[in-house]
């Protein structure tokens, strides 16, 4: 029986797993980098084990720290999580050799899932559909892949035939993945994706294969135990992706046939007793009509289990726990019931090309949620509420997302017996969270779930570029300026050591209206009014009555319609959230303070990161579009490209620099 685990991983994961630990009445050790020493994950564990150091080789990825630091906290288990070292064959070798229990497969099943190409090499002979692909070799060349196998489909002349994706062979999120549509890219997309996935896994091998577009991702959930049981529990659609990196999630999947299912099912089970599986796991596929390719197999819990949990009724970490000390499966899974969809919360604006984002998270708040990291009582149909609402989040109000991991804030999953109600339960939700401090893909995520596609079943990979996805229409700016204005006075108010109940502007005789400038979504916005002895609106926009105001709520009826504005303010940045939708004010001086003028031209650092590469010197001619230089933040490469044709007349970085956000990176001096 387990005791004690370490969960060698951080933030939503790890408390999801504590969770369930909790319920079982095992102990928890978290780890913690420096950078996540006041992470929730670490206040939530029994006890906690420093790693020194932020970047993840240096802790999250250290091997024989993490072992050092389960045997130094007392710990009989240690559970990997997801990403880091969740699929790292070498690390499951070094927990057992400890004499600690792995949760998670035989260290021999995720060598052989832990390199694709081997991978479908493998499946092809166990009969599982797979797409052909080829290796690139020395000066250029390339292999076919896997050899010697008819039914994978394999290219005979070595020759890849266009449109084609580049893939790392390790790991997985969509880091060292590339589209190649035009045959001059190739060899560029190739050296890109082996570096970033030599960055992120260690192991910089790629593989070409042919891009099956318009497909959809389905991926189905296994769990095998050590007598010889093989469950699979539904198959997942995760087909709305942004980067190659799902977004969206949800099971039962709208769009493939009963017959499709069951072959999905076949080919599942196929690809664990191939190998000998045993635990939790997921088996990948592309779905396009009748066409099935085995894509990948991940030998670990997926970020997506909850919506499986929500069907199914189950708990699929205790059940890792339970296998992993011993436990037989019964001999059939539980039935499913209903729907759920998930989506993934991240710090990243989607305007920006998903740029992510870093800070403080102010305040963070999803309303109606009835269950947090547990699998529901009342879920899927399996008991007596028939809709509901789950919140996974690594995160809470006040929480710093820094520069060195993944930028996801939380899943936010809504179950239920019908699909479209779900989908409206989750938008309304999102729609009404309150998210302050970080720019985030929540507009996008509630327009994906309102979207007449999506909610027709209609989803596959090319989804966000097949469709204008656009985030809600901007809530009338005047209004909300003259809310924020409204409750940013009344605290001024609240705070006044003298006369501090008498209205904001009064006076014994008619005065000018009170003003207040906003940097807006659509740039300057500057409202006007003036208050009345009886504290209502004196003078202001004439379809507007102010009803009550606080510091933190104004409440006002606008053409005849009652709308109540909730407004928080941190340093100059003033937030308004209502039922209208939410808004991010910056207040305006009213004498503006000198600023730093920036040279035009002037590349500046999109977010804090280390400069990988320098493509250029300074004073060489460039082109519009021309790669200047390459950063690497939060696990992925961002290029910096010219904005114009000119010349490099500064450049003020080297490789291997850090540089803040707002850092002046280069200067391009444009040709008239």
């Amino acid at each position: 029986m387990i005791r004690r685990l370490l969960v060698a991983n951080r933030a939503e994961i790890a408390r999801r797993i504590f969770r369930t630990c909790r319920d079982l009445g095992i102990e928890t050790v978290a780890v913690f980098s420096d950078a996540d020493a006041a992470s929730p994950h670490v206040t939530e564990a029994d006890h906690a084990v420093r790693l020194a150091g932020v970047r993840p080789a240096d802790t999250y990825l250290d091997i024989p720290a993490i072992v050092e630091a389960a045997l130094k906290a007392g710990a009989d288990a240690v559970h990997p999580g997801y990403g880091f070292l969740s699929e790292n064959a070498a690390f499951a070798r070094a927990v057992l050799d400890a004499g600690l229990t792995w949760i998670g497969p035989h260290p021999d099943a995720i060598t052989a899932m832990g390199s694709k190409i081997e991978a479908k090499l493998l499946m092809a002979q166990a009969g599982v559909p797979v797409l052909p692909s080829l290796t690139p070799g020395p000066g250029g060349a390339f292999q076919p892949e896997p050899p010697g196998s008819a039914r994978a489909g394999r290219q005979e002349s070595g020759e890849p035939v266009f449109p084609v994706l580049v893939k790392a062979s390790a790991g997985g999120g969509g880091r060292g993945m590339r589209i190649v549509r035009d045959p001059g890219a190739l060899e560029e997309a190739v050296a890109s994706a082996r570096r970033e996935a030599l960055s992120a896994f260690g192991d910089g091998a790629v593989f070409v294969e042919p891009l099956l577009e318009d497909a959809r991702h389905i991926e189905v959930q296994i769990l095998a135990d050590t007598h010889g049981t093989v469950w699979t529990l539904g198959e997942r659609e995760c087909s709305i992706q942004r980067r190659h990196q799902k977004v969206v999630e949800e099971t039962p999947s709208p769009g493939i046939s009963p017959g499709v299912r069951e072959a999905l099912f076949d080919a599942a089970v196929k690809a664990a007793k191939a190998i000998g599986y045993v635990g939790a796991g997921t088996v990948e596929f592309l779905v396009k009509g009748a066409t099935i390719a085995f894509l990948e197999m991940n030998t670990r819990l997926q970020v997506e289990h909850p919506v499986t949990e929500c069907v199914y009724g189950v708990d699929l970490v205790r059940l890792q726990l339970e296998i992993a000390e011993g436990s037989r499966l019964p001999a059939e899974p539980p039935g499913a019931a209903g729907h759920a969809i998930e989506v993934r919360l991240y710090a990243e604006d989607p305007a920006r090309d998903w740029r992510p984002q870093n800070g403080t998270l102010h305040l963070f708040e999803v309303p109606g949620v009835d269950a947090r990291f547990e699998v529901p009582a009342t879920g899927g149909g399996h008991a007596t509420r028939p809709y509901g609402l789950r919140l996974d989040s690594g995160v809470e109000s006040g929480s710093q997302v820094g520069v060195h991991y993944d930028a996801m804030l939380a899943k936010v999953i809504a179950w239920g017996p019908d699909r479209a109600a779900v989908a409206r339960r989750l938008a309304t939700a999102l729609a009404r969270a309150r998210v302050h401090g970080l720019t985030t893909n929540r507009d996008l995520l509630v327009a994906v779930l309102r979207h007449r596609a999506f909610l027709a079943g209609d989803t596959h990979t090319g989804f966000l570029d097949a469709h204008e996805v656009t985030a809600p229409a901007v809530p009338p700016v005047p209004v909300f300026a003259l809310a924020a204005a409204l409750a940013l006075a009344a605290g001024n108010r609240a705070e006044a050591s003298v006369l501090g109940g008498l209205p904001s502007g009064w006076r014994n005789v008619a005065s000018q209206p009170q003003r207040a400038a906003f940097e807006g979504p659509g740039g300057r916005v500057e409202v006007g009014y003036r208050l009345g002895r009886d504290g209502g609106l004196a003078e202001g926009p004439p379809e507007v009555r102010l009803l009550s105001a606080t510091p933190g709520e104004v409440v006002l009826e606008v053409s005849g319609v009652l709308g109540r504005f909730a407004v928080a303010r941190y340093a100059d940045e003033v937030y308004v959230d209502s039922a209208l939708g939410s808004m991010r004010l910056r207040r305006l001086p009213r004498l503006p303070e000198p600023v730093v003028l920036i040279a035009p031209g002037s590349l500046l650092a999109p977010m804090p990161g280390t400069v990988l590469r320098v493509e250029v010197t300074s004073g060489a001619p460039v082109v519009a579009g021309q790669p200047i230089l390459t950063l690497e933040a939060m696990k992925m490469e961002h290029q910096i490209s010219a904005p114009a044709a000119g010349v490099v007349s500064a450049l003020n970085v080297t490789p291997g620099r850090q540089v803040e956000a707002g850092a002046v990176l280069a200067v391009i001096e444009e040709q008239q």
